[in-house]
């Protein structure tokens, strides 16, 4: 595997080079909060600083290290993170709910450059754009259809790219044109998680590492808290898990689909190869069912190359391989490119493919973000702190969807292989 890999290959994230994880004392439990947050990712920070900010004594637990999930190991791409189209939502739940689900979508994206400006987060955010590439002639003209015919009061900028263009916004002539959405941006996210992390102590709020809470109770106007380190009471409690949601909260568990994401990162590259095969700062997605995402890495030095490549989970080593055979189909001239990191984290989707946000049996909870939730985190995560201190602010169009599930399902998916097979199979088809 020498051609593939460095020799100090590393199997973590590429962004913990600059963002090692946080080292956080450990000391005793309170004996009692006002609100405890299970998760010290995107969304647990964000409910936590809404709700340290107010006032309130906030105590943010994690079974690993602060940030150790998916919101230290995504790609940093940060779009508008609604799946579905405005004519789908419409069929499902009306023109009006569609349209305003829609615009949500398109609130989180503006929240999140609004939010790293008012903090001075120090995260590399820009908006360079989104290259939406076609992978058959067929999605081609789909999306520019779309992009023609977008709902009234729902545009957004955007223009389409034929395939005889293409090669001003990608170095390849793997893909059959393209759309560039002008307002999707970009950042860090190890950085963005540390720079959250920090606001959120900041504001009087305790985060404590290596701390599994085991169980939650409700006990009279609050909740018991059961961890590793003993029991605490707290009167509110969010859940903010996501991808990593586990048998202490079964309700939320059984209505998100854990799926591993796999990135690698590739070597440093000569100038003049990454600006060939990369010659904009563009994000890249394309039109697969099994998407791949791709981008320049902050400092223009490497590319960052995310997807999925089995049918099931797998490790570091047998995804950075595949990840980069199919870079190298992209790029041909990147044959001899080596990957300097290879990791993986757990995204988690959603029946009906939309972030869910809310309060089940008296625990707030927001997660389901189906791998775009870089900014949705963060911002459903602080609406649900508005909620819990009562303000307006924290209505969302998604506060009224029901958070499905389905019979059998018990938050392992033993079901994934064959819809992962069947969309390959639709991708090789240009379908």
């Amino acid at each position: 595997m020498t051609d593939v890999f460095t020799s100090d290959c590393k199997l973590t994230p590429y962004w913990w080079e600059h963002s090692p994880r946080p080292q956080l004392p450990e000391g005793p439990l309170p004996a009692s909060v006002d609100v405890a947050v299970v998760g010290s990712g995107y969304t647990g920070l964000g409910a936590a600083l809404a709700v340290a900010r107010a006032g309130r004594s906030t105590l943010v637990l994690d079974a690993g290290d602060a940030g150790w999930g998916c919101s230290t190991r995504n790609g940093g791409q940060i779009s508008t993170s609604i799946k579905p189209g405005y004519e789908m939502l419409a069929r499902r739940h009306g023109e009006e709910a569609a349209f305003a689900i829609v615009r949500e979508g398109q609130n989180a994206l503006a929240w999140i450059g609004e939010f790293v400006a008012a903090e001075g987060i120090d995260c590399d955010f820009k908006v360079p754009g989104r290259f939406h590439a076609a992978h058959s002639s067929r999605h081609y003209e789909r999306l520019a259809r779309a992009i023609a015919e977008q709902p009234k009061g729902l545009e957004v900028p955007a223009q389409a790219v034929p395939r005889s263009e293409q090669r001003r916004e990608l170095g390849t002539d793997a893909y059959h044109g393209g759309v560039v959405f002008e307002a999707h941006a970009c950042l860090d996210p190890g950085r963005f998680h540390q720079g959250l992390l920090e606001r959120v102590l900041g504001a009087g709020a305790a985060v404590v590492p290596h701390c599994a809470v085991t169980g939650i109770e409700r006990d009279g106007d609050g909740h018991v808290l059961t961890t590793g380190r003993g029991t605490l009471r707290a009167r509110e409690v969010v859940v903010a898990t996501n991808g990593y949601t586990g048998t202490v909260s079964p309700w939320q568990r059984r209505r998100v689909v854990p799926i591993g994401s796999y990135m690698i990162a590739t070597e440093p590259l000569a100038k003049d190869v990454m600006d060939g095969v990369m010659p904009s700062d563009r994000i890249v997605s394309d039109t697969r069912r099994v998407v791949y995402y791709y981008r320049p890495s902050p400092d223009r030095s490497r590319i960052l190359f995310g997807g999925r490549v089995t049918s099931g989970e797998t490790d570091p080593l047998r995804s950075g391989a595949l990840l980069r055979r199919d870079l190298v189909r992209l790029f041909p001239e990147l044959a001899t490119t080596r990957v300097s990191h290879s990791w993986m984290g757990f995204v988690a989707y959603t029946f009906d493919t939309l972030a869910h946000l809310g309060r089940h049996e008296g625990v707030y909870y927001a997660m389901g973000y189906c791998g775009s939730g870089v900014s949705m985190a963060a911002y459903l995560g602080t609406r649900v702190g508005q909620k819990l201190l009562g303000l307006a602010e924290g209505r969302t169009a998604l506060d009224d969807v029901a958070f499905q599930t389905r019979p059998l399902y018990s938050g392992r998916p033993w079901f994934l292989a064959a819809p992962v097979a069947f969309y390959r199979c639709c991708d090789a088809l240009g379908l």
